[in-house]
């Protein structure tokens, strides 16, 4: 299916979900919509997203990155980042935040790489390979992994953090996971703007 295709109709879609979700006004209104425009032009021979509308695909890659930009603290990690939701988002709406991609697929990576040249991004590293492979003396801020792992395990794979750092766990439906040793530091839950999806992101922090 031929996604984003209409560039002003995905600005406009863009500008509704930061308007809804408290950006309003913002400057990462044309890069977005660049890079979701980029996203559906490559879907069409790179299987990157389930989305099966324009709506779908925005919200899936502008809402949640939107409510992270507002409380994530940098460096941040995204693991398993496909497409770029939620961390390029993040990277957009926050300059001032060092962002990693992790993505083991290669023409997923390359789609990436792509896109953060084009948007020129200098906030913005893209690394092939998983969460087991990142150089653990690298310490890391924060860290969101949209469908990589299962919440429980993501928990235990942001282990990797470093001290008092902060796992996002994105929740379409279900009770949050537990984990020994973390805790929930902030719970944020919202609508998605254009599908009126129920939303809710949690954050993780050593119990201690």
């Amino acid at each position: 299916m031929a996604l984003a295709t209409d560039l002003s109709a995905v600005r406009r879609r863009v500008r509704a979900v930061l308007d809804a979700l408290g950006h309003a006004g913002t400057a990462a209104t044309e890069p977005l919509a660049d890079w979701i425009a980029t996203v559906g032009r490559w879907n069409e021979r790179v299987d990157l997203t389930a989305a099966r509308s324009d709506d779908e695909l925005v919200d899936l890659l502008v809402a949640d990155a939107t409510v992270l930009a507002g409380h994530v603290a940098g460096p941040l990690v995204d693991v398993g980042a496909g497409a770029g939701a939620p961390g390029l988002g993040v990277a957009v709406l926050r300059p001032d935040v060092r962002v990693t991609l992790v993505e083991p697929l290669a023409k997923r990576v390359a789609l990436l790489r792509t896109g953060v040249g084009a948007l020129r991004l200098s906030n913005v590293e893209v690394t092939r390979g998983r969460v087991a492979d990142l150089d653990a003396t690298v310490p890391f801020a924060s860290a969101v992994s949209r469908a990589t792992l299962p919440p429980a395990e993501w928990l235990l794979a942001g282990r990797r953090l470093s001290p008092g750092g902060a796992v996002y766990v994105l929740l379409a439906q279900g009770e949050p996971p537990s984990s020994p040793g973390e805790r929930v530091d902030g719970d944020w839950s919202y609508t998605l703007p254009l599908t009126g999806a129920s939303r809710r992101t949690l954050r993780f922090v050593p119990a201690g």
